[in-house]
């Protein structure tokens, strides 16, 4: 048990780098936008690049898995897999090196694709095996848990590439921009760990291989292929505009923060800390369910555990010299997710649905509102879509069998959602077009969906044999 433990734990690690590196480009947007006076579309690319490497590197994989006749995660195994990647996420992160020295879009939108290509080949490996090491019924919480730990990085990163940048707050004086070449020290350091934990992960006890689950005792016969199940395939939309909405929001919120409350570039940091710190609030919540622990305490992890996270974030920021004062209220905003989390009665198909309408009406409500009610309003998205990954991801693979990990891979090939739909916003965003305020209706429009994904995933795994109240890959 403690040597599964300390695997499982080790395994959740590299969700730490995923989330620092991407939350860490919501800082690096709008650093590149004023520095190259970029417009907002422009300065999008930043997220498409990132993105689209998920995508592909998706098609390396099922390249790779066609011309070697099976799955090529099989054969090289899945620690294997994740060290892999690891490095050649490392040989992005020193791209950043000369991208600061020279001030080098290109050189930074190159280091950040190829850091993106390593990520797209260790989320393939760790999100089934994440799911698959423990009780099956427990493995959206599992990987809830593991999405809390992703969002640890998310809280974090943007701070501390901010301060890289920008220097420590001083009282009465707002920080200019002069180069970017702060941001070299910190992601050497990151290639440098991820070197160190693809050593770690080498070494590990981790298993190589995972066994392929049990045929499910229903009518309906095995398929051919992944994307014969319908529920994959709606999923795979479902991920795209996931990852979409969710980037989208936090990377366009800095332009917002700007143009509309005139919190300048050098400010923002704290808030789009707290957008990510809310997907760390939700995640900690969806995986309370996933801790052995006594039942009486049980019962009340579902509410101490946001605001455990909140507590971190607020810690991280006091500790970077941060005013706290704007960020209290928002405890109040964090009820409204765990009243959510209770109704939803760990159905992930239902969670979908009743974040989706809280995600819309933050989003309607950010739009109609003013001040720091409409900045809640939209990191308040953080919360709504905290859970929404593990949700449509078990969701989407349940039932496939032998062919989940070319589900798996299909559905990181549609991570580029967040590239696409960021860079769809920032560019409505811009006042020849809606305005960043009126931008903001992209995501109202992809959480309709999320919405009716919830709803018709039920029917369609119904049919199957298959309940969503215990759905997820194991099946």
């Amino acid at each position: 048990m403690q040597s599964n433990r300390t695997a499982f734990l080790t395994l959740i690690s590299v969700f730490f780098f995923w989330g620092f590196v991407a939350a860490s480009n919501d800082i690096l947007i709008p650093v590149f936008k004023e520095k190259l006076n970029m417009t907002q579309g422009q300065a999008q690319l930043v997220s498409i690049a990132f993105y689209i490497a998920y995508t592909i590197g998706s098609l390396i994989y099922v390249g790779l898995s066609a011309i070697n006749r099976g799955d090529i995660l099989n054969r090289l195994g899945y620690k294997n897999g994740i060290a892999l990647g690891l490095l050649i996420s490392a040989i992005g992160t020193f791209l950043f090196y000369p991208a600061a020295q020279f001030t080098s879009f290109n050189w930074m939108i190159a280091g950040l694709f190829i850091v993106a290509l390593g990520f797209s080949l260790q989320q393939t490996a760790a999100n089934p095996l994440v799911i698959r090491m423990g009780n099956p019924e427990l493995g959206s919480q599992r990987l809830s848990l593991a999405g809390g730990i992703n969002n640890v990085g998310t809280t974090i990163g943007p701070l501390l590439v901010s301060y890289a940048i920008f220097g420590p707050k001083q009282e009465g004086i707002t920080p200019q921009l002069n180069d970017i070449s702060g941001v070299q020290i910190p992601y050497l350091i990151l290639g440098l760990a991820f070197i160190l934990v693809a050593i770690v992960f080498k070494l590990s006890n981790l298993p190589n291989t995972i066994e392929e689950p049990a045929p499910l005792k229903t009518d309906i016969a095995p398929r051919q292929s992944a994307l014969a199940y319908p529920q994959l395939v709606l999923g795979m939309l479902a991920i795209f505009i996931y990852v979409g909405v969710e980037v989208a929001t936090a990377s366009n919120l800095p332009e917002y923060l700007k143009l509309h409350l005139n919190i300048p570039t050098s400010e923002a940091a704290p808030y789009v800390s707290l957008f990510w710190a809310s997907l760390m609030i939700g995640r900690w919540a969806g995986a309370a369910s996933a801790f052995n622990v006594k039942p009486t305490l049980k019962r009340w992890l579902p509410l101490l555990m946001p605001y455990l996270a909140f507590l971190v974030f607020l810690g991280v920021n006091q500790f970077m010299g941060r005013d706290l004062n704007p960020f209290y209220p928002y405890a109040g905003v964090i009820l409204i997710m765990i009243i959510g989390d209770y109704l939803s009665k760990g159905n992930p198909a239902r969670q979908l649905i009743i974040y989706s309408v809280c995600g819309s009406l933050a989003l309607l409500i950010g739009m109609l509102s003013t001040g720091l009610v409409s900045v809640y309003a939209f990191i308040s998205v953080g919360l709504f879509c905290s859970t929404l990954w593990p949700c449509i991801f078990t969701l989407a693979i349940a039932g496939l069998g032998k062919h989940t990990n070319q589900g798996s891979s299909f559905l990181i090939m549609m991570i580029m959602g967040g590239g696409l739909i960021s860079g769809l916003q920032g560019k409505l965003g811009e006042d020849a077009y809606l305005g960043i305020k009126a931008s903001y209706a992209v995501g109202v429009i992809c959480f309709a969906y999320l919405g009716f994904y919830g709803w018709r995933v039920s029917v369609l795994l119904k049919k199957q044999g298959i309940e969503t109240t215990t759905t997820n890959a194991a099946h």
